[in-house]
């Protein structure tokens, strides 16, 4: 038996590769996404480790060409959520007794498995099913996948290293349980790493997950939980149960074993959550744990002394990048009058350089929205500023749904620091800009702060030492991550530890230890080496 004490070191991110033309990354992907392209798979729900088959048969569809099948898939019933619970539940009596370093193993071989053997196999998933170009794919079901997992054993290590002080009276410790039931991950379209985290943060920890992937990222999902097994998962630790929500969550929050929910998502879905979970609350064994990183209207406020080439960078980077469908995207700005014309042709000059298509053209720097309701509700916002009053559009406008979601990158410029597309979360390519008077620094900021329910990211851009801190004194409780002089997104595991408050999130910081302490139920253990034989205190002398 190895009795020594063991660390996971500080691990360093994982090297994103460029996919140049003719690089052998390049050439790979290639291959895979031809292959992928060219087959449509049959997709199962996995409980208990088995594949199950219900016979209810949805499809997986390319964002950028809608009409082409990559995938089925079988959903859930009732019935077979109800075998996952107790599946999770009985594999649980085994997992938590598993030393923590064993299960940090497992997470560090599929690290590997990841950067290695199917590294092109998630990216060319990413890219199909979720509308990614090959740099957004690479960044998300490769990097920050692999970081999450071998970050992860580092935090962990940190996790169970801390322990309490003791003297010479008594010994005292700290164990770290994992929750008494099962955590319900429910993972959104947009980042197949986010997916990843969300169910091994509570497993390696101990705990069982029941994992409700979106519809729009079945296919991704789905060989992310083919590798977690091939690394040792083991049968039920997580249950893979594509399907309706209305009946996947519902069975879940009705189990008195419901232990947890770890959460990305809109927060409409986690308000309502957060209520059935109220409603319940007499029938679970213990309370659970809830942590969700939510919606966001993220913002770039730019003082006159900004540089406008960085600026128009930043618009263009933050906004644009997977087609404004990242949390942390930039769908609001705040700019002087005086920085704006020459940012707009330094804009204009850019987009030049941006085209439009699908992701099998590798040289696209924007591709669809993931499916027709999105692209229908962000066109109806897009369509609207084209006879406002108050708005215009100075790049981009138009939309085309006849074979992909596809939606121009679009600017629009307002007179009104609250019209509709400065305060509503649209998740797409569209960036609204209102023009403040160079004067009235202070007063914008204030209007920033107070226009948006949401808090997840944002950014200042200045050369000014006073301003900067001024935006950042009152910005404070604006932006979970804030960024000076920088796009607000691409938040890297290990670096920046990501989450908003407000209507954003519980603000657990995914990619610290931070995020891994919800998902343990410390119990304090005191050892009395000589305990006393008098119940008598001096005082009663």
């Amino acid at each position: 038996m190895n009795n020594a004490t063991f660390f996971f070191r500080e691990p360093k991110n994982e090297t994103v590769l460029g996919y140049a033309p003719n690089s052998p990354e390049r050439i790979e992907l290639e291959k895979e996404l031809t292959r992928q392209y060219n087959q449509c798979i049959e997709i199962p729900l996995i409980v208990n480790g088995k594949e199950v088959r219900t016979g209810n048969i949805g499809k997986v569809v390319m964002p950028t060409e809608h009409g082409h099948v990559l995938a089925t898939y079988h959903k859930a019933t009732k019935e077979v959520v109800e075998q996952a619970i107790a599946s999770a539940m009985e594999a649980r009596k085994k997992w938590e007794k598993v030393d923590w370093i064993d299960r940090c193993s497992i997470m560090q071989k599929a690290a590997e498995l990841l950067s290695k053997k199917y590294r092109y196999l998630l990216n060319a998933a990413t890219m199909l099913g979720q509308g990614k170009n090959p740099y957004q794919a690479e960044i998300d079901s490769a990097c920050e996948a692999i970081d999450f997992l071998r970050f992860n054993a580092y935090y962990a290590s940190k996790i169970y290293a801390q322990q309490p002080m003791s003297d010479n009276t008594a010994i005292n410790r700290i164990e770290y349980r994992p929750l008494e039931g099962f955590v319900y991950a429910i993972s959104p379209f947009n980042f197949t790493a986010i997916a990843c985290n969300l169910n091994i943060s509570p497993v390696l920890m101990g705990n069982v997950t029941i994992w409700k992937p979106a519809t729009t990222a079945i296919l991704s999902n789905y060989y992310l939980m083919t590798v977690l097994q091939e690394a040792g998962v083991p049968d039920g630790v997580i249950n893979f149960l594509p399907g309706e929500g209305s009946v996947i969550s519902g069975t879940c929050f009705a189990s008195p074993d419901l232990a947890g929910i770890h959460f990305t998502g809109s927060t409409g879905t986690f308000n309502n959550f957060w209520k059935q979970i109220g409603d319940n609350i007499n029938h679970y064994k213990t309370y659970p744990k809830i942590v969700g990183e939510t919606g966001g209207k993220d913002f770039i406020f730019a003082h006159s002394s900004a540089c406008s080439k960085q600026l128009a960078v930043a618009i263009v980077r933050g906004s644009f990048e997977y087609q404004g469908q990242k949390c942390s995207a930039a769908s609001r700005a705040y700019v002087p009058k005086g920085l704006w014309n020459e940012t707009l042709e330094y804009i204009k000059a850019m987009m030049k350089d941006v085209t439009v298509g699908c992701v099998r053209q590798m040289s696209n720097y924007v591709n669809a929205v993931i499916d027709e309701k999105a692209f229908n509700e962000i066109m109806k916002y897009v369509d609207a500023a084209k006879t406002a009053s108050d708005a215009q559009i100075v790049i981009g406008g138009n939309g085309d749904k006849s074979k992909g979601f596809f939606i121009e990158p679009t600017i629009i410029v307002t007179s009104n620091p609250h019209y509709a597309t400065m305060e509503t979360e649209l998740f797409g390519p569209v960036m609204t800009i209102y023009l403040y008077d160079d004067d009235k620094y202070e007063e914008t900021l204030a209007i920033c702060d107070s226009t948006s329910p949401y808090a997840l990211t944002g950014s200042i851009f200045s050369n000014c030492i006073y301003s900067t801190k001024k935006a950042m004194k009152m910005l404070r409780y604006a932006a979970g991550n804030f960024y000076i002089n920088d796009k607000p997104t691409g938040a890297v595991v290990g670096n920046q530890p990501f989450g908003g408050a407000r209507a954003s999130g519980t603000n657990d910081k995914a990619g610290s230890e931070l995020n891994l302490y919800r998902w343990v139920s410390p119990r304090c253990i005191k050892e009395t080496l000589l305990p006393p034989t008098d119940f008598r205190y001096p005082f009663m002398g």
